[in-house]
């Protein structure tokens, strides 16, 4: 896009957050793809989600094949719909409106980047917070004494202070700027391998070595075994669904369409590989070991008998749990809502009123008993899967990867459908996401709610690609 196209935009109110990027800001390379997402493999929603597989019944090579499996769906799901992303530079906020019209992206903008980041910014927000109060605790033992019953809206004063501390380092990172975020995600990485690996060698060694925890076979699980693996599946995926449709705020800083393409799918495959076995040994080997499943791995930690031990392992899933958050969440909530409001919000303001929201959801009442993650991700994944079916569809199937730049960032370009809105891609999002959703109302319909992505992904790229031909073939 041209320089003077550029000031023409600016004058008709796209600020720079929403405008392709440009040659020379275009700087990440393999290795940023492939340790960016690592926070977002190794943190404490992501074990919670494993111990509950152990809960449903899953033996240790149910959960290790479902991990590997998901992983690989991921990385491929991620480089597919990055690729717009790396090829023209544009952010998730304008590359939707090719597939729901320049008005009609609004909805899943919202969705995915209000709705889905602001519960996820509050649950990762939360749950770093309960880490960072383990810290202090072990730092200075008074700590968790301080306000005596005293709570509000359900918080202790030090839940409540842990959570403000944890949430004022989310905002920090905001305005450290997406090359500091790039930096940071390097020095983390490290930190990742060698905690996690520590962690795991400790729960190996206290089960009696990998023999027991192999020998592990779980209580077994009642109901159709596809279903129930697809189920454990969606479980790991689940928490990619809104990552997946807004990854091109990532992928629009590529060096090349090949740099993200080999960095996530080796970031992505390889981690989980390790997170598999770090997770399992650590959730099957202290249960082993205590004679009682562990399913949060704050209470692993928690267990250690060497200070220094506690403060590293939670150092390092605070910064883990906070590089998912910022990446994850707190990115594409801030670019959502400098697009929908762009000329009196840029992506920092935008991120920063998304963090405030993120308090008022009172995210700790997410966290109130063990199966609510579950029903947590099934629902996030059946709004957003649906999302990415119909961009998947619209590129490939619809543009053949071609979009014309000139009529995205058009008033009344082709883009622009009928007064604003694709119908085609309003009506797969509202029949996809009820496909997802049904069985969490109507039992007969529950299998496809506990493969709600499945569900999602699938049948909303179906539909889409019908109806897209449907409007083609009328119009010749």
């Amino acid at each position: 896009m041209e320089e003077l196209n550029r000031e023409q935009l600016k004058k008709e109110g796209f600020n720079d957050d929403i405008l392709p990027t440009k040659p020379e800001e275009r700087s990440w390379s393999i290795g940023n793809y492939a340790t960016v997402w690592m926070g977002s493999v190794h943190n404490i929603p992501n074990y919670i989600a494993i111990g509950g597989l152990f809960a449903l019944g899953l033996s240790v090579g149910q959960v290790f094949a479902a991990i590997v499996s998901a992983s690989i769906i991921i990385s491929v799901i991620m480089v597919l719909n990055g690729q717009a992303g790396s090829k023209y530079g544009l952010p998730f906020a304008m590359l939707i409106r090719s597939s729901f019209g320049t008005k009609g992206a609004m909805v899943p903008g919202i969705l995915r980047g209000v709705i889905a980041a602001i519960m996820w910014f509050g649950f990762q927000t939360y749950a770093g917070s309960q880490a960072l109060s383990i810290l202090i605790a072990k730092l200075w033992p008074p700590f968790l004494a301080l306000g005596g019953n005293w709570s509000l809206l359900g918080l202790s004063l030090p839940a409540l202070i842990s959570f403000l501390v944890f949430w004022l380092f989310n905002v920090a990172l905001i305005y450290g700027g997406m090359k500091f975020l790039g930096k940071f995600t390097n020095i983390l990485s490290p930190l990742v391998y060698i905690v996690f690996g520590g962690m795991a060698i400790w729960a190996i060694k206290l089960a009696g070595g990998i023999g027991p925890i192999l020998a592990y076979t779980g209580s077994g699980v009642s109901g159709n075994s596809v279903v129930i693996f697809i189920a454990a599946m969606t479980a790991v995926i689940a928490a990619w669904a809104a990552p997946m449709v807004s990854v091109a705020d990532f992928t629009r800083l590529a060096v090349s369409t090949k740099s993200q393409a080999v960095g996530q799918t080796v970031g992505l495959v390889v981690t989980y590989l390790l997170f598999a076995v770090a997770s399992i040994s650590i959730i099957v080997g202290s249960e082993i070991a205590f004679g009682t499943p562990i399913w949060n791995v704050l209470d692993v930690v928690a267990r250690f008998d060497s200070t220094f031990a506690i403060a590293i392992s939670v150092l390092t899933l605070c910064l883990t749990t906070l590089s998912v958050n910022v990446t994850g969440n707190i990115v594409p909530a801030g670019y959502q809502l400098a697009s929908l409001f762009p000329k009196k919000l840029t992506f920092k303001s935008g991120a920063t009123i998304a963090a405030v929201i993120g308090v008022l959801v009172m995210p700790w009442k997410l966290m109130e008993n063990a199966t609510s993650i579950f029903t947590f991700l099934s629902i996030i994944g059946g709004l957003l899967a649906p999302i990415t079916g119909v961009m998947l569809a619209h590129y490939y199937i619809v543009s053949k990867t071609e979009l014309d730049l000139g009529e995205l960032y058009s008033k009344g370009g082709k883009y622009n459908y009928a007064k604003g809105f694709n119908a085609n891609a309003i009506i797969t999002l509202v029949v996809a996401g009820t496909l997802c959703l049904i069985g969490n109302f109507i039992p007969f319909f529950k299998p496809l709610y506990d493969m709600s992505w499945f569900v999602g992904i699938i049948s909303a790229f179906i539909l889409y690609s019908v109806l897209e031909k449907r409007r083609t073939n009328r119009a010749h």
